[in-house]
């Protein structure tokens, strides 16, 4: 039987979010036959957002990934992987440069979001301070995970990514969601909108409040997530007149829950990488109402079978005035034909069989 390809997948933490769910998702469910994958988290034991006890695991715990260095070093050279993953930039900048003590292994970047609007949200993007590092990083990997074909052109445009070096693959569905019964009337009711993420400036909070003060259908709207601009975005709801509309839940272990419970999934987000939450309430069959943006949104959202994409905050509101009901059945079958784990994890090992074979 031929050895086992030897994964050390690397990430700063475990606590709530995409990247720690698709990264723990993959160290405990690569085919065991082929693959042996260990798990290395920077940081400590607390706030563990995941199960990991199928997962061999180690934690370095260190509070920051910049002094990980020298333990990093050494857990690479003791585990002997044919394959490092890592993902989050600043944890990829430094096994950028660790892989050159490491000329055998496969270094492997997950990118995490576009950075051209990322770094300039007023859409005058030059090459600046940021760019010039992330661009050595990208180019000192041997290869690069893009989430979205938006992320692959990001990569190669602004970065000078060779596109060879380039491998998109989309992230999975990993939970096993139960699709919602109950067809939802349009008729004489109260709406229920909901949008989940971090409360940062690039998710667009703040112009769905502005359009929602604007709508003629009453509502209700659950904002779940916390960060940085939580007084912003509720003073703005306040100044609005929307306070008593807007329900907040700053964490939660029931998503899938709340997202069932409501009409729409709303996103405002001015960039996605690949919008999980935004996946996961198609995945339970509540259709999405949501911007046409740089990033992956576009290859989940398909206008009329599972919600609708809009170019401008008018058609937004437009959209919004004239909610029409979904089959909750088909819109969860849209994306579980695209982006089922069962997919998207063989794409990963299709992947990883493919650059220890160059």
């Amino acid at each position: 039987m031929p050895k086992k390809i030897k994964v050390l997948f690397i990430i700063p933490n475990l606590m709530a979010g995409g990247a720690e769910r698709v990264i723990s998702f993959l160290a405990r469910n690569l085919n065991s036959e082929f693959f042996e994958s260990k798990l290395i988290v920077i940081g400590s034991k607390n706030n563990i957002a995941y199960d990991i006890s199928e997962i061999n695991t180690t934690f370095l715990q260190k509070e920051r990934v910049l002094y990980s260095i020298p333990a990093l070093i050494k857990t690479i050279r003791k585990e002997k992987p044919q394959i490092v993953l890592g993902t989050v930039l600043h944890l990829n900048a430094i096994l950028s440069y660790i892989s050159y003590l490491f000329r055998g292994v496969v270094f492997v970047g997950r990118q995490a979001g576009i950075s051209k609007v990322s770094f300039h949200q007023n859409h005058e993007y030059k090459k600046s301070l940021f760019s010039v590092p992330l661009e050595k990083v990208l180019k000192r990997l041997d290869y690069v995970i893009c989430q979205s074909q938006d992320m692959a052109h990001d990569c190669i445009e602004e970065f000078n990514v060779e596109k060879s070096r380039i491998k998109v693959i989309q992230n999975p569905i990993t939970d096993n969601f139960k699709i919602k019964q109950v067809l939802n009337s349009t008729e004489n009711k109260v709406y229920k909108f909901v949008t989940v993420g971090r409360l940062a400036r690039i998710k667009g909070h703040q112009r769905i409040i502005k359009i929602l003060s604007k709508i003629k259908v009453p509502f209700v709207y659950t904002i779940i997530g916390d960060g940085p601009l939580k007084d912003e975005i509720f003073n703005e709801a306040e100044r609005l007149g929307l306070t008593d509309n807007i329900k907040h839940i700053p964490f939660t272990n029931e998503v899938a829950v709340h997202l069932s419970e409501n009409d729409y999934f709303l996103q405002g987000s001015l960039s996605e990488g690949f919008p999980n939450s935004l996946l996961e309430s198609c995945a339970v069959g509540t259709p999405v109402l949501a911007f046409d943006v740089p990033g992956g949104t576009k290859e989940i959202v398909e206008n009329g079978i599972n919600g609708y994409l809009v170019n401008s905050e008018e058609e937004f509101l437009e959209r919004l005035n004239n909610l029409p009901s979904f089959d909750p059945t088909s819109v969860s079958e849209s994306v579980f034909k695209k982006f089922a784990k069962e997919i998207i994890l063989n794409e990963y090992e299709s992947f990883f069989l493919n650059i220890i074979d160059e």
